[in-house]
């Protein structure tokens, strides 16, 4: 019976972290869409500084991760110090930026796919600077998830997504969005790099010590000189409230979002947490093109499909590779 309880509490704790996921984060993606394309206000202008998003979840996950650390942290020595994580906070503020400047170019369910062939460019490095090789099953995800992405690129975008867009200009954003995969393998590299030299580093610790930097680096790209686009931002936000308003719940979203994250890989694992962000992806394209008004047509359906298949069958690969190393183990 007590077995019973216990896997009944797992489920809806696993339930709970799915639930907060995808909430926090389709809810984060529709106000970054809004942010990108709505215009506000009698004379309908663009919110156009949308690397001042960076900034302000810098400092929202600053705060937070503090607050987190006092609370639950239990004070062990032996972490990262806060001025190991410059180099990282800095493809960390570059990568983010361009991939929210992307926006302007590109449709959010674009966005989105192009963003999910992480994949892409870690196995590109991985064998021709590391000599990595790696299996058919892998190689044939990667197809995938490539032939599917380069195929919605090529596909012709509807009328009315372009004329939401400030600027279109899809290489563009392609390209900006692929700048933003490279610089994020970089970040993972240098944080996995930092936790193999001090164990002891929580997540919060990393949380905390990449938000700091991204905050310094932020604050002096958007403030830096009296012509900066910050104080441009600031008045922007001044003049329409809703547009500051929806700001603070973006940044507040990307928070939260994190907290389920952290709960999810600490109880279930990071295969748990792939497949749930993966799916929560596949989510937020249904609902940009149901309520923001990115209608897809039947052959960028189909190159949805093609990725999300790719990056299923990824999941299914990592996931019986774990079940192997546990076979082993028993053994």
């Amino acid at each position: 019976m007590e077995a019973h309880g216990a896997g009944l509490r797992r489920v809806l704790v696993l339930a709970f972290c799915v639930a907060g996921i995808w909430s926090a984060y389709i809810y984060q993606g529709v106000l970054q869409e809004t942010l990108s394309t709505k215009r506000f206000g009698p004379d309908g202008q663009r919110f156009e500084h949308l690397a001042f998003l960076n900034l302000a979840q810098n400092v929202i996950c600053l705060v937070w991760s503090f607050i987190m650390i006092k609370l639950w942290s239990s004070g062990s020595a032996g972490g990262a110090p806060w001025w190991t994580y410059w180099s990282a906070g800095i493809t960390n503020t570059i990568g983010p930026a361009m991939g929210i400047e992307a926006l302007k170019y590109i449709s959010y369910p674009a966005q989105v796919l192009a963003k999910s062939s992480k994949m892409i460019p870690v196995m590109l490095m991985g064998t021709l600077v590391y000599g990595i090789r790696y299996t058919l099953p892998e190689y044939i995800c990667t197809f995938l998830v490539a032939g599917g992405v380069s195929a919605f690129a090529l596909t012709k975008t509807s009328s009315k997504t372009i004329s939401k867009l400030a600027h279109p200009n899809a290489p563009l954003g392609y390209g900006l969005c692929f700048l933003n995969l490279a610089f994020d393998g970089f970040t993972n590299a240098t944080q996995d790099s930092i936790t193999a030299r001090y164990p002891k580093t929580s997540a919060w610790d990393i949380m905390l010590g990449m938000n700091l930097w991204g905050t310094i680096y932020n604050m002096v790209y958007m403030f830096g000189w009296p012509s900066a686009s910050g104080f441009e931002a600031v008045q922007f936000c001044k003049q329409h409230p809703e547009a500051a308003w929806d700001i603070i719940l973006y940044c507040l979203c990307g928070a939260v979002g994190q907290n389920f994250i952290f709960l999810t890989i600490s109880r279930f694992g990071s295969l748990a947490n792939t497949t749930i962000t993966t799916t929560r992806k596949f989510v937020s394209i249904v609902v940009s093109s149901l309520l923001s008004g990115n209608p897809l047509s039947t052959k960028q359906w189909g190159c949805v499909a093609m990725v999300f298949s790719g990056l299923s069958y990824q999941i299914y690969l990592k996931w019986r590779k774990l079940q192997r190393l546990a076979k082993k183990r028993k053994a």
